[in-house]
């Protein structure tokens, strides 16, 4: 499975954060008790029975978890069901729909990162950053945005195309490639053609990118790469190489390279191996340490069918602004979603940070080049704009 790695990371942030919050008392002295089950392929089916079976086997108050792939809208209603607290990773706008069309039923759910959607406007407001800060200037006004054909691809590739005039930029390409691919040629024809200023590519296989970028380097174009999620994880760099230096990536919802993060980063490798992902397991950690606080402050957790002390902790979750390893937790209380910042609040302590990163050594992964004033390093011209 392609996501098993990050799934071993989601069971080890939750894990270490069930330790810590126990060392510190639990939650009003009562123990916080982990259960896991797999989620194998996902897909709605299997994800709903292993929460199921958390409900039924464990009687567990709350359900933690980074992403699952599905509609991202199914596990809300066997939670609705059973009155408990859900906290996912799943960053997807059909979580923000569904809640924001039946908040009474769907009071426990949250999902503790923004939504893909505000992966579009945040990067076109980090280009608008890059220019205002003088390190970027476009060569003309065209983008090229090349998307797989996705849900969250798409969503992504919508968002851009649909705010991009507003920001200056002309969508010169707008172009589906079957994936998995490794031969861009066609693609890459196209942007020869007509080269844009910025090419966006909102697919996220790493492999495919890596591809895509030896490919982009025998003959470049004087464009940005900004490419999904894929340049985060080290294959990309293994196949890409030299080509990969320069690429742009982003997060919505990643450990911080400050002092929260680092130290976090520091005890989740000395418990795991230096090789863990704490990046991914940063976001269960986030989430139990969010309900956890919440349930506290609420008087307590709520088993299974007591929905009214659920509500108490839901409200307190929607109320409180918890600042952990990956920025600040802030709910938006009509869809239960965090809010990102600077797209959606311009106060970095009331929203979570839209991460830039950028692969400036292909030996080592991306630095934190945005947004102020958690960037750790500076933007640099990718090598093959001269």
């Amino acid at each position: 499975d392609f996501a098993a790695a990050d799934g071993v990371e989601f069971q080890n942030g939750l894990t270490l954060a069930c330790e810590e919050i126990n060392a510190l008392g639990g939650i009003l002295g009562r123990a916080v008790e982990p259960h896991f089950e797999d989620t194998a392929q996902m897909g709605d089916a299997t994800n709903v029975q292993a929460v199921q079976r958390l409900i039924d086997r464990h009687g567990v108050h709350a359900v933690i978890n980074g992403y699952n792939i599905g509609s991202g809208a199914a596990i809300q209603d066997v939670i609705a069901d059973s009155g408990i607290i859900y906290v996912h990773y799943d960053t997807t706008i059909g979580h923000n729909a569904l809640i924001a069309s039946d908040p009474d039923r769907y009071f426990g759910s949250f999902q503790g990162d923004p939504a893909e959607y505000w992966y579009g406007p945040g990067f076109l407001a980090f280009l608008k950053g890059l220019e205002e800060r003088g390190e970027y200037k476009r060569t003309n006004n065209k983008m090229a945005v090349i998307l797989s054909a996705g849900v969250y691809s798409a969503n992504i590739a919508n968002a851009i195309q649909e705010q991009a005039a507003s920001y200056g930029w002309e969508i010169s390409m707008f172009e589906t490639v079957a994936v998995p691919t490794s031969e861009w040629g066609p693609t890459l024809a196209k942007l020869r053609a007509d080269p844009p200023s910025v090419i966006a590519v909102t697919h996220f296989l790493p492999a495919d990118l890596g591809q895509f970028m030896v490919q982009f380097a025998t003959d470049p174009t004087p464009s940005l790469v900004y490419m999904q999620y894929g340049p985060s994880i080290p294959a990309f760099r293994e196949i890409a190489g030299d080509a990969s230096v320069g690429v742009l990536y982003a997060t919505v919802v990643g450990a911080l390279q400050d002092e929260i993060g680092t130290a976090f980063e520091t005890r989740y490798k000395a418990k795991f191996g230096e090789n863990a992902g704490h990046n991914s397991g940063a976001q269960p950690y986030d989430g139990c340490y969010l309900w956890a606080t919440a349930a506290a402050l609420a008087g307590g957790t709520g088993e299974p069918d007591n929905a009214d002390q659920n509500r108490k902790v839901a409200d307190r979750m929607r109320s409180l602004i918890w600042r952990g390893v990956t920025g600040t937790t802030r709910m938006n209380p009509a869809e239960n979603a965090a809010y990102t910042y600077p797209t959606q609040t311009n106060d970095p302590s009331l929203g979570m940070p839209h991460q830039f990163l950028q692969i400036q050594d292909k030996t080592k992964g991306g630095l934190l080049v945005a947004p102020p004033p958690y960037n750790t390093a500076s933007f640099v011209m990718p090598p093959w704009i001269k």
